[in-house]
């Protein structure tokens, strides 16, 4: 077992033996094929045919010898085609350790991931493509059935034939209708791909993409001409063929050529079937050794796709002042985990991570989908096992690109890495559920720890947060200050926590003068809900979020750990956070280290307390057009989305737009990932691209829930030329406290209606 760091077990799991995965593949593939040969086999013994008039005779008008050279070919292939899929999986198991297998706690949720993955839910997030690909996948999986059950009933003795009559009717239809919706999905691929040209389909369009959709459109065409022959052939010796009209394609083509020779048309009926079987044969020789792998690797990933931490939770490390470990982080392809390995190949190129992410689109050097393929570059180019001590990489590599070793910075390079603003937008809309941020934050710890490089800003906010113990280099001591016109009770860390929150106020929160704005906002409302509350003032640190996001998980052990002691010690059990950063280190990693807290975001509470009556809205109203920006910290990476809508629908008057990008397609602000610590100096700034965006819908009021996006989307609103007079940037408490305050004044003027007197009073 690889002593990696960042593996989720460190302990080898002992029992009796059992296949490795790479010899199932090598299994599987002989016994299919041995299967595939005695089908040939047995029917030379038996004779077995079917006596009915309406039905089909498998190889009718096939010679012998090219029945033999089928039987003997297709198993072969099947054989090879193993073996090389065995060299691919050696190479997952490179991997370190992780903890994927099924129990009867995951097992109900790996059936439904898989099950999403083959009814190609997933792909239908892009409707169009996603029916394109349902057409050639589950047109194939019917074409596929239909042979094989053609075969099934070759083996059946004459009393057990069914496929005749009616059933045979029935049979020839769904056939025809199966390839007519896969070749028209594949004629849509090669529309799609070679005309319309979408940009993510477009920059990785590579030869094997055209031999590929050849292979399948050839597959699909001459399946077609060798049933328009063989019916032409019977029909031309005179046989009655009318029960072939349920083949609604083969038989209508047929009558264009019936009146030909029986010989010629026996010719053209062989010189097709040929054809098929060949096309299906490099369709074998390709499966393994192209991108057409995804068909199985795929679903595989998919099904494996629940793990036993949060979604939004990086991969644990063991305590670094008593670790025995001597590197940290990813370097090299033996450091990732063997899923991280069997990404790779899952991978099916589509460029939907490319298309969503906002350090693509604003110009930097992070393409997600690269880190995919080239970590499968590197993985593929150093297979020692394999023949040649290679094997095909995830897709074509120019000539000119060489890979001496089995470094993933052989390939990736550390702008790409820390230009990620871990938003997690790559992760939601892959239709795979391949796991593309774990592999950029395990590079980050390699670099951080091991190499020290880091941009230079960066190295500022980390010495802040180990000197000042938050990284905006400010004093702990005023860490209370926001609160001191207000009734907000400050707790020592000594004393038992009698109080039923605790509010984790964060660094923001605490020093940034925007921020200060919204935890007094949020205060005053906790106080007119009844809400009982405390901070720790001083005595709170960082959370670390920003120091391991980047990396530096030795930082923010250092963090989180006092933390941790501080609050286990006095008894905290609930915790309100207006960060989404803060809560999902505190909700989701903590427990990693011992700190186990029921966390809520405060959108979340502030939903409650609407809902409940406790925090009174009835006069809270607003007359202005809003729209509201999603936290990916929030939504992305803890499916958060409706509670800060609901918040802000129920304020009065308020017309509330979207932007195009929101909810799971929502943009990120730019700050994620500790980039709110470092400058961006390529391409266009990512909170001037969503401020414009957001100021696009027309709206007077911009909606954050995160203090990072808070400062992001102002600052981004300003530089476009919008100030606080034409558009009111905040978080929603504000928007919300504006509202009551709004509702009380209009209450108050002379102006308003009167309230009318209640009976009895």
């Amino acid at each position: 077992m690889s002593t990696h760091a960042g593996s989720e077990s460190d302990t080898t799991e002992k029992g009796p033996k059992r296949l490795k995965p790479y010899q199932i593949s090598i299994a599987l593939g002989i016994g299919i094929g041995g299967f595939t040969v005695l089908s040939g086999i047995v029917p030379q013994f038996t004779k077995w045919h079917s006596d009915s008039k309406v039905h089909r005779e498998v190889f009718g008008g096939i010679p012998g010898p090219l029945q033999a050279a089928f039987y003997t070919i297709v198993p072969i292939m099947l054989v090879w085609g193993a073996f090389q899929f065995a060299h691919r999986i050696r190479n997952w198991e490179r991997g370190a350790p992780d903890r994927r297998r099924t129990n009867l706690g995951n097992a109900k949720r790996r059936l439904a991931d898989y099950r999403a993955g083959v009814y190609m839910r997933t792909l239908l997030r892009d409707s169009a493509a996603g029916l394109m690909h349902s057409m050639i996948y589950f047109g194939f999986l019917v074409l596929l059935g239909v042979t094989t059950v053609l075969e099934i009933d070759h083996q059946m003795p004459e009393s057990a034939k069914f496929l005749h009559g009616d059933v045979y009717r029935g049979y020839a239809f769904v056939g025809d209708a199966a390839g007519l919706v896969f070749t028209v999905g594949v004629i849509w691929a090669i529309v799609r791909r070679y005309i319309q040209r979408p940009y993510r389909i477009r920059i990785k369009t590579k030869p094997e993409h055209a031999a590929a959709l050849g292979l399948l459109l050839s597959f699909g065409l001459t399946g077609y001409a060798t049933e328009m022959f063989r019916i032409a052939h019977d029909q031309a010796a005179g046989i009655d063929m009318s029960f072939e009209k349920w083949s609604f394609i083969g038989y209508p083509l047929a009558q264009l050529v019936n009146d030909g020779g029986t010989g010629a048309l026996s010719n053209w009926h062989q010189f097709f079937w040929i054809t098929h079987v060949v096309t299906f044969v490099a369709f074998l020789a390709l499966l393994p050794i192209t991108m057409l792998r995804h068909m199985f690797t795929s679903p595989l990933n998919m099904y494996l796709r629940d793990r036993d931490r949060p979604k939004g939770a990086m991969r644990a490390m063991p305590n670094l002042t008593e670790t025995s470990l001597e590197s940290f982080g990813a370097a090299v392809v033996e450091d990732f985990t063997w899923k991280q390995l069997l990404d790779t190949d899952a991978c099916t190129m589509c460029g939907r991570c490319t298309s969503v992410c906002p350090a693509h689109a604003t110009g930097k050097p992070l393409d997600p989908r690269e880190i995919v393929l080239k970590t499968g570059e590197v993985m593929a180019a150093t297979a020692a096992h394999a023949p040649g001590g290679r094997v095909t990489p995830p897709i074509g590599v120019d000539s000119e690109i060489k890979i001496g070793a089995n470094s993933l910075f052989e390939r990736i390079t550390a702008e790409e890495i820390w230009a990620c603003t871990t938003c997690k937008a790559c992760d939601e809309i892959c239709p795979v559920n391949i796991e593309i941020l774990d592999k950029i934050l395990d590079m980050r710890r390699y670099l951080s720890l091991m190499e020290s490089n880091f941009p230079a800003e960066l190295g500022n906010a980390y010495r802040s947060m180990e000197n000042q113990g938050n990284p905006w280099g400010m004093s702990q001591a005023d860490r209370g200050e926001w609160a001191k016109d207000l009734e907000v009770a400050i707790v020592d860390p000594g004393d038992a926590f009698n109080y039923e929150y605790l509010y984790w106020v964060g660094c923001a929160g605490s020093f940034d003068d925007k921020n200060k704005k919204v935890t007094q906002a949020m205060a005053k409302l906790l106080k007119r809900a009844g809400i009982d509350v405390a901070i720790l003032g001083p005595s709170e640190m960082c959370t670390g979020d920003s120091a391991r996001r980047s990396g530096n998980e030795y930082l923010f052990q250092m963090l989180a750990m006092p933390n941790i002691e501080m609050m286990n010690g006095m008894g905290v059990k609930k915790i309100i956070t207006q960060c989404p950063h803060c809560f999902n280190t505190l909700q989701n990693e903590y427990p990693q280290f011992g700190g186990n807290y029921e966390v809520v975001h405060h959108s979340q509470l502030l939903e409650h307390l609407i809902d409940s009556g406790k925090l009174d809205m009835s006069s809270a109203s607003l007359e202005d057009r809003i729209t509201y920006h999603d936290s990916c910290y929030l939504g992305r990476h803890n499916d958060v989305y409706m509670a800060p809508r609901k918040v802000v629908g129920s304020i009065k008057g308020l017309q509330i737009v979207e932007m195009p990008r929101n909810g799971t397609k929502g943009m990120c602000c730019g700050a994620g990932g500790a980039r709110m610590w470092m400058e961006e100096s390529i391409g266009t700034k990512v909170n001037d691209e969503r401020a414009r965006e957001a100021l696009s819908t027309g709206a007077t009021r911009v909606a954050t829930a995160c203090p990072f996006c808070y400062i992001m989307m102002d600052d981004g609103a300003k530089a476009a030329g919008a100030d606080d007079s034409t558009v009111k940037v905040a978080d929603i408490a504000i928007h919300v406290l504006d509202a009551l305050e709004n509702g009380e004044r209009n209450l108050a003027s002379p102006s308003a209606p009167l309230v009318q007197p209640v009976a009895g009073e």
